[in-house]
């Protein structure tokens, strides 16, 4: 068997063709920006890549956004790198301002390719997207959500896979990772059914720290000493086989503090809040998906768990289903997880939901001591001391008023004298009131 060379392109008639098919799409991707619809434009790249890359010694590796559950954290390790990094290198930039962000935000945008360098090797990086539809039930009705799937592709010579796979892409998941402590801006997350992951977000620029929470110092101490183990347990957690989660359970009073101490825990650990409230949520299913969206390093809130159950109806959140989210195999579904249960009614809960390793901590949110209040004075009057000090702590002995009472009272003047006098006016008001309905006796 023989093959005439006559018949078959030379070496460098190949380079030749290749370069020119480069050099073609180069220049139908200037042309596309410009005249070519979005709906078509993103397909058309598409091919046109596929064939590139087939005719050279170039290896491209897809960075899909997400596999339709989980994120996929080196997609936005690279959004992060190259907006940071290489947004001055290309021709067109995505800047947003966020409300309440603390800086902008520079993202790379669609088609648009950036070169970076590592290790003297040439990386070229590409955004690109697709989208599809998904079929929603809500309310025995259909609906069409159409979802955008984005994706990068990261270009290279063959030779340097290992290099690339082994060094360059852990190098840049750190590199984001010290861009986004630096530039973090805590996020509040609520249930969100139409995102891609059921969550939608806004910045949390809640000023509540440990120093301003008026609460029992010796819980407060306990709480920070059991956050400081719980963050730096890591591998303990790997070695003993269990998930990285922690349990808390805030009960109290309403106007005890409950929400503000979340907020305090958020901005002492920087970790992001998310607001999980079981009367949204339509089945086990979502409960489950939800919590694979929830981030790493990340608070958990369930807030008043003790009605959140009960008004549930049958088809939708369950005790067991609730209780698999917590510590079942679901539950270690992500690192470095916090779950805050908040009640009014402690003695209303299921007792399965107390036990170690679902509320690992119970905190009473009590009504305001006397410590409490000099917490609230210095930080509404800017004082440590008063002649009045003493005739309030003996109304705090007798009348029960939560820290909010308290503060809506120190918050009506700034003269510290006024201040005072007219909680203590309030004060006598509420023991009129309960001893002419019988629940004080002075």
């Amino acid at each position: 068997m023989w093959f005439s060379t006559k018949a078959m392109p030379s070496y460098e008639a190949i380079l030749s063709a290749t370069a020119s098919l480069t050099a073609s799409v180069i220049l139908l991707r200037t042309i596309a920006n410009d005249f070519i619809p979005e709906s078509i434009k993103d397909r058309l790249f598409l091919h046109l890549h596929k064939i590139s890359s087939s005719l050279s010694s170039q290896l491209t590796v897809v960075i899909e956004e997400s596999d339709g559950l989980t994120a996929n954290q080196v997609f936005h390790a690279a959004n992060v790198y190259l907006g940071e990094k290489l947004s001055s290198s290309t021709p067109r930039i995505k800047v947003n301002k966020p409300q309440k962000e603390k800086r902008l935000q520079v993202t790379t945008d669609k088609n648009q390719e950036m070169v970076d360098v590592f290790k003297g090797v040439k990386l070229k990086w590409v955004l690109l997207s697709t989208s599809r539809n998904h079929v929603l039930k809500k309310n025995n009705k259909n609906g069409v959500l159409k979802e955008e799937i984005r994706y990068f592709e990261l270009s290279f010579h063959k030779k340097n896979r290992e290099m690339v796979l082994g060094s360059y892409l852990p190098y840049l998941l750190q590199k984001a990772k010290e861009i986004k402590e630096k530039n973090k801006t805590l996020k509040l997350h609520t249930v969100d059914y139409n995102g891609t992951d059921y969550w939608g977000s806004i910045s949390l620029d809640h000023p509540a720290s440990f120093d301003t929470m008026a609460m029992d110092p010796t819980v407060k101490t306990a709480l920070i000493e059991d956050l400081d183990r719980f963050s730096r347990r890591r591998e303990f957690y790997r070695r003993v086989g269990k998930a990285w989660k922690r349990g808390y359970l805030l009960y109290g009073p309403p106007g005890t503090g409950k929400s503000s101490l979340v907020a305090a825990m958020a901005n002492y650990l920087k970790f992001d809040v998310y607001d999980l409230d079981l009367k949204e949520i339509q089945c086990n299913s979502d409960l489950r998906r939800l919590l694979i969206g929830t981030g790493n390093g990340s608070i958990i809130v369930i807030e008043d768990i003790d009605t959140s159950l009960d008004s549930a109806e049958d088809d939708k959140v369950t005790l067991s289903g609730l209780l698999n989210f917590i510590d079942g195999l679901w539950s270690s579904c992500g690192d470095e997880r916090i779950i805050v249960f908040t009640t009014n009614h402690k003695d209303r809960l299921d007792p399965v939901l107390l036990r170690p390793g679902r509320m690992d901590m119970h905190l009473h949110m009590s009504y305001c001591t006397f410590s409490g209040f000099k917490t609230l004075a210095s930080n509404y009057l800017r004082i440590q001391d008063h002649q009045l000090f003493g005739e309030i702590k003996g109304w705090l002995d007798k009348v029960q008023a939560t820290p909010a009472e308290v503060a809506g009272e120190l918050m009506k003047c700034e003269d510290p004298n006024v201040a005072l006098r007219g909680l203590i006016k309030w004060f006598h008001n509420r023991a009129n009131t309960e001893v002419q309905d019988g629940s004080l006796n002075i």
